[in-house]
């Protein structure tokens, strides 16, 4: 009880007044039955009990939640866990002037989605009542204050005294220790369990699988102790502990953070001791609402309601296993808790897609329309009627439920309509495989996995019509094809994530037990405009402050070894906010001929580091000259600010509900994706950029100024993305002054961000822009990439080139005459200028334009050449049916270079003899053969694709088509001798 102790018997008086009486009510109710509840305890209640405890008894910050797309961490596809947020202060990476450098204890409620990498749920949601995809993780946290001893204490007070939660069903893990990594027994928590009253024989210890906890493969880690809780109770369930029990289940993880998991799977000590625990609202709410099932607590008995009025299935009954026929209460399951996901993945800017997490997304939605299709039998629609409850649900701890609820319920039914399609279209494959399988009872791996890849095509959906057919799965194929994407996949993460300028955990350690100051970088600030315009950017010398090399800080480097430098200040801007890392080189003094060249620019917890490759040697305490490649600079600067431009002339031509999801900046050119419901017309396209070049042309000045973070936070208009910005912070205004936009606040509408990075002076220095690309990413995103200056000048250029061009196409395609020969060769012009116009830098609303101009050049030419086919194909067809009046079997050439015209020939001919057996060749003066066949449906003798598939394989070549159809082509000097042997193959197999 001494951690207890130390709490002010004020604080002790005035917890038990507030919840003295919900408590008792809930002790009472646990005591009685686990079937009944305290209906006092709602989740919304719950979840504020949680926090208001932590921030009135405990002094711990309140942090909202983090999105679930991580910021900057490519080792994670979803925020997994409530530390996700802080992993930069357990590595020491954070960023010295935002507010989360400041943290020391803090608390929250955090969205969290386990349905990829380490931890993924997936596959169990549905089948128990108690696994999810997305579930809110109540957290507090220490970042080097308390430890061990006050965070049991805390939990222990909470659960028992402020959620009266009786003390005898509550039992405790703790870490065993691991002899193989030198890891001893956990016997400090053991200890502090005891102390706070907790009977010995319900303490029991676990190995690294249960009580060593690790967000990753590398990553902070360290071991846990464990709450678990007796749904039955009046019993010794100590052996029920991590059994997979359903009766008694973890119920809160206290992570005590003192290892960092390394690149070579060893441990090594954080720099400071800190405490990350974590506790699932939903299966604490089964234990205050006296439940066994996630499913019947408040979270999810209103969407349950929700699911059987829109599919008009029976009731939810909560069965699970044998005891659910018909898996209808799994589909319920499933339902409501994909949709869950899907809400607060797409409102957090995560749309279903091809890769990625979002490729996880579009599974979860995907897997949620079959069970709501297949199994509940609900109408197309009823996944998105559900978004509003979701919203109605959590909406008032994540506010952007509401916001995005239209938006929401768009992307749902688009997904599930175009699922839907594709379920069709591969079933419709699946059958066209099955024909021509030719008996074979082993269906194709690579087909299967090309649906699933490509068309989202369930494997289990694949293998149920297999079972039907009696079929087998070429397994061996699937699961190659599989392991190699995963491969592919691994590799890309593994690249992304690998960064030979960061420094390590121990390193940054090493450096600020050092006293080592941060890098001052302000000097890449210092720039102007010289009285001939140019801009004019300052000399920078400074001091080599330690060196980085092979994962460790050294005192020097010899010639030819890449290393990482910090100096005490830099003009270089480290890659950061969308914009690329500058480049230079740096002399050392005495060395002036000598050239170090600047690689990369990298920022890693307030250092800056400047990835060299050494020409000579080099050691702490050199002197240095930067020197910035400055048309690089220049070149982000102008795409940065027209980045901003660009944001506010979207959002003021498409409304307020544009949100940036991502920019990157280099020299050559800007990209800038945005939530937007299609993608934008050539007219809408054309009035960005008309919006953008009026304030180009204005050459308006850029106004930079640093304020509080709360006070910039209050700017009117203000663009902010989701990321931790530092305090005090950059706002760069087009126009305007800051001090109009903060007292009083200027009513006109301007572009306003909070922004790190390099901009122009005036936005003159643009002098031009071109959208020369704008697509859908997935539905509701757009990604807009646009070049400036002379190459959107360029741009401009070779689009005027491009409108000419197809004029004269136009124009000759209106005047033409009968001639086939003619009409074909345009119509190649025609194919060639799409492909030109599809590959050609230049204005998108002008590709767009022409796009749809060409598409109807290319339907007239190919109508007009289809009817002149047909007349010729007649002629021929007519020359023919004289010559062999009504003969039984037809071989012979036609001068033809089109197959499709000698194609039209077969059937107008068939059509005209229908008994006949007709085959035709065409011997073009290269040697090609072309081959076109029909036969009788009545003639099982010969099939025209065995016909044609003797002859063109005969001939060198191949051949395809049907029982009645079939063409191909092969190669031969002997015509004769070709048409001799189709007929005596053709006589062969119809005289048996």
């Amino acid at each position: 009880m001494a951690a207890c102790m130390r709490i002010p018997k004020t604080c002790h008086v005035l917890l038990k007044m507030k919840y003295l009486s919900s408590a008792m009510g809930l002790r009472g109710c646990l005591a009685l039955s686990s079937s009944t509840g305290s209906p006092e305890f709602t989740s919304k209640r719950v979840r504020r009990m949680f926090t208001e405890f932590f921030k009135e008894q405990h002094d711990h910050k309140l942090v909202p939640s983090s999105p679930v797309r991580p910021r900057g961490d490519p080792s994670l596809l979803f925020v997994n866990a409530g530390m996700n947020q802080f992993k930069p202060i357990f590595l020491g990476a954070v960023d010295p002037r935002s507010e989360m450098a400041r943290y020391r204890r803090v608390a929250n409620s955090q969205k969290c989605v386990r349905a990829g990498g380490k931890h993924n749920d997936l596959d169990d949601v549905g089948r128990d009542v108690y696994h999810h995809t997305f579930f809110e993780m109540l957290g507090n946290w220490s970042f080097g204050d308390y430890f061990k001893e006050e965070a049991c204490s805390m939990a222990w007070r909470l659960l028992t005294e402020v959620y009266g939660i009786p003390p005898e069903r509550l039992y405790m893990s703790y870490f065993a220790g691991d002899a193989a990594l030198g890891l001893a027994a956990d016997e400090e928590t053991r200890e502090i369990w005891l102390s706070l009253g907790v009977r010995p024989d319900r303490i029991r210890p676990f190995g690294m699988r249960d009580n060593f906890w690790e967000m990753g493969d590398t990553g902070p880690c360290g071991p846990c102790t464990e709450i678990h809780y007796d749904h039955v109770g009046g019993r010794d369930a100590a052996h029920l502990v991590n059994a997979d029990s359903p009766d008694v289940v973890e119920l809160w993880n206290l992570v005590f953070m003192q290892y960092n998991r390394e690149a070579d799977g060893s441990l090594r000590p954080l720099p400071q001791l800190s405490v990350d625990t974590g506790m699932g609202l939903e299966r604490l709410l089964t234990v205050l609402q006296g439940q066994r099932s996630n499913y019947d607590t408040d979270l999810f008995t209103p969407l349950l309601s929700a699911i059987h009025q829109s599919s008009g299935c029976q009731e939810y009954r909560g069965r699970v296993g044998a005891a659910d026929q018909g898996s209808v209460d799994l589909a319920y399951r499933v339902l409501a808790d994909h949709i869950r996901t899907l809400c607060v993945c797409i409102a957090d800017g995560v749309y279903p897609g091809m890769s990625g997490a979002e490729l996880v997304l579009r599974r979860i939605l995907r897997r949620a329309v079959r069970f709501s299709t297949e199994v509940l039998k609900a109408p197309q629609g009823t996944l998105a009627s559900l978004v509003p409850t979701v919203a109605q649900i959590l909406g008032d701890a994540y506010p952007e439920l509401h916001r995005g609820s239209d938006q929401i319920m768009d992307v749902v039914n688009d997904n599930e309509a175009q699922f839907l399609s594709s379920l069709r279209q591969g079933r419709r494959v699946i059958d066209r495989t099955f024909q021509k399988m030719g008996g074979s009872q082993v269906f194709p791996g690579s087909v299967a996995w090309s649906l699933h890849r490509n068309l989202g095509f369930p494997l289990d959906l694949i293998g149920l019509m297999l079972e039907e057919r009696d079929v087998a799965m070429d397994t061996e194929t699937l699961d190659r094809l599989a392991s190699e994407e995963e491969k592919l996949r691994t590799r890309a993460q593994v690249t992304d994530g690998e960064s030979s300028v960061d420094l390590d955990l121990h390193s940054l350690s090493e450096l600020q037990g050092a006293g080592v100051p941060h890098t001052d970088d302000s000097p890449k600030y210092h720039y102007s405009l010289g009285q001939d315009g140019r801009y004019v950017f300052r000399s920078c010398c400074a001091q080599v402050q330690a060196l980085y090399c092979a994962q460790a800080l050294v005192s020097e480097v010899p010639g030819g070894q890449r290393c990482g430098v910090i100096l005490d200040r830099t003009c270089f801007y480290s890659e950061q906010g969308g914009q690329t890392h500058d480049q230079g080189y740096f002399t050392r003094h005495g060395l002036q001929d000598v050239l170090f060249p600047v690689e990369a620019v990298q920022q890693v917890g307030g250092y800056v580091v400047h990835q060299v490759t050494a020409a000579e040697a080099l050691k702490i305490g050199d002197q240095v000259q930067l020197y910035l490649d400055e048309a690089q600079r220049l070149a982000c600067m102008v795409k940065h600010t027209a980045t901003h431009i660009l944001n506010f002339s979207l959002r003021r031509l498409l409304g307020e509900g544009v949100e940036q999801r991502g920019s990157h900046v280099t020299p050559d050119r800007l990209r800038f994706d945005f939530s937007v419901k299609g993608s934008l017309s050539s007219q809408q396209l054309r009035d960005v950029e008309e919006t953008m070049q009026d304030i180009i042309t204005r050459n308006e000045a850029l106004h930079i100024q640093e304020l509080p973070l709360a006070l910039a936070n209050q700017i009117p208009g203000l663009r902010t993305v989701d990321e931790v910005y530092p305090d005090p912070v950059r706002v760069v205004s087009v126009g305007i002054p800051i001090a109009d936009l903060v007292d009083p606040p200027s009513d006109r509408a301007t572009s306003v961000e909070l922004c790190c990075g390099t901009h122009l002076l005036r936005t003159g220095e643009i002098q031009d822009l071109v959208v020369v690309s704008e697509r859908q990413l997935v539905k509701g995103i757009s990604r807009i990439v646009a070049v400036t200056g002379e190459q959107a000048r360029e741009a401009r250029e070779a689009g005027h080139a491009l409108v000419q061009e197809v004029e004269s196409l136009s124009v000759r395609l209106a005047s033409t005459g009968p001639a086939l020969s003619t009409v074909r060769g345009q119509s190649k012009e025609v194919g060639l200028l799409i492909d030109a116009v599809d590959s050609t830098a230049m204005p998108q609303w002008q590709r767009k334009e022409l796009q749809h101009r060409l598409k109807a050049l290319q339907r007239t030419s190919n109508t007009t050449i289809r009817k002149l086919e047909t007349g010729e194909a007649q002629q021929k067809a007519q020359t023919l049916l004289q010559k062999h009046s009504s003969r039984a079997l037809v071989v012979d050439t036609v001068d033809s270079d089109s197959l499709s015209v000698l194609m039209k020939v077969v059937n107008q001919f068939s059509a005209k003899a229908p008994g006949s057996r007709v085959m035709l060749l065409s011997h073009l003066q290269s040697g090609k053969v072309l081959c076109a066949c029909q036969v009788p449906k009545s003639c099982s003798a010969l099939s025209a694709h065995d016909w044609a598939l003797a002859v063109c394989t005969h001939l060198g070549g191949n051949a395809g088509g049907s029982l009645i159809v079939a063409k191909g082509t092969g190669n031969t000097q002997d015509i004769a001798e070709a048409l001799q042997w189709a007929e005596e193959f053709a006589r062969t197999k119809t005289q048996h």
